[in-house]
């Protein structure tokens, strides 16, 4: 079968496969941290603190009797690009199977153009996970994640940690949760409150729920033993878990939603996805993509975000 490319996608489209890339990283596609659409350089983010400003009354205004401090937090993505070139041969196969029924696919694609972009879109949106958590700016394709930031910023509240195994994710998930009981009160019961876990802590916690820790008991969450879970929500101690599959195995972070940012220039100029058949100019049997975006992340107040590293 013979496929032949005769579109190229770029201009007002494009930001859409962009969005279906960055945003179907599975932090981002759960809404789990805030994000920051549209940043064409960079945002700043102010920040405002106040000393104690409840004072004893008196009749009169005598004077100012409290200070705010503003402060900034800069987002600046940065900027990257996807430049590929895929054999059609190499793909007829899964696009053939897709539109003949065959493929475990549900959202299939109706032009061969469209697989090839949903394809580099989860190549995308795989490695944008794994940046939002883990990424480093020295390694290219890459931003620093928040697993960087928050280790060099100096008023996070660290936590030191250990390999975390299904006998002690209890008591290391309680660490977390007593540092912010000492360092940021203020945070608990914080309705976007959540703490963020990699596979391999989640797994543990869910073991352990399973019977698995002394506290817990052999029979297990509900005496269902390592049946009792079937893949909904978890939390600790009152706190939402969310299961971060780009963060580091044995980190954790606990810090509000409102807290931790991504940004990205989703919708600006500089996003641009193209696919470009080349069989017609240069007689192969190839197709270049070409994407580019922008991204990165960062957190405001890192005296309220607890990091067990």
């Amino acid at each position: 079968m013979s496929v032949s490319l005769t579109s190229t996608y770029a201009g007002e489209f494009s930001g859409k496969y962009i969005a279906a890339a960055l945003l179907s990283a599975s932090t981002l596609d759960a809404g789990a941290i805030s994000i920051m659409p549209n940043v064409k350089y960079k945002a700043v983010i102010q920040k405002g603190a106040t000393d104690d400003i409840v004072k004893d009354a008196t009749c009169d205004f005598v004077t100012d009797q409290g200070t705010l401090t503003l402060t900034e937090a800069v987002l600046q993505p940065d900027e990257f690009q996807v430049n590929l070139i895929l054999c059609k041969k190499d793909l007829h196969n899964s696009w053939e199977a897709e539109q003949m029924g065959y493929s475990a696919f549900d959202n299939l694609a109706p032009s061969f153009a469209e697989f090839v972009i949903a394809h580099v879109a989860a190549k995308v949106a795989d490695k944008t996970e794994k940046n939002i958590w883990k990424g480093a700016t020295a390694t290219s394709g890459e931003f620093d994640g928040f697993e960087a930031k928050l280790l060099a910023d100096g008023t996070v509240n660290d936590v030191t940690g250990t390999t975390v195994t299904a006998t002690n994710v209890i008591d290391e998930m309680g660490k977390v949760i007593d540092s912010a009981v000492a360092n940021a009160p203020a945070i608990l019961g914080s309705e976007d409150l959540t703490l963020y876990v990699p596979i391999n802590v989640a797994q543990a916690y869910i073991r352990a729920l399973g019977g698995f820790a002394a506290t817990i008991g052999g029979a297990g969450t509900d005496n269902k033993g390592t049946q009792w879970y079937n893949g909904g929500a978890l939390t600790f101690e009152g706190v939402n878990i969310f299961v971060c599959k780009g963060m580091s195995s044995n980190k954790m972070v606990l810090a509000e939603k409102s807290n931790l940012y991504f940004g990205t220039g989703l919708m600006s100029d500089q996003n641009e996805v193209r696919v470009i058949d080349t069989s017609e100019t240069l007689g192969d049997q190839n197709v270049r993509v070409i994407m580019r975006f922008t991204g990165g992340v960062q957190h405001v107040f890192g005296s309220d975000i607890v990091y067990y590293s």
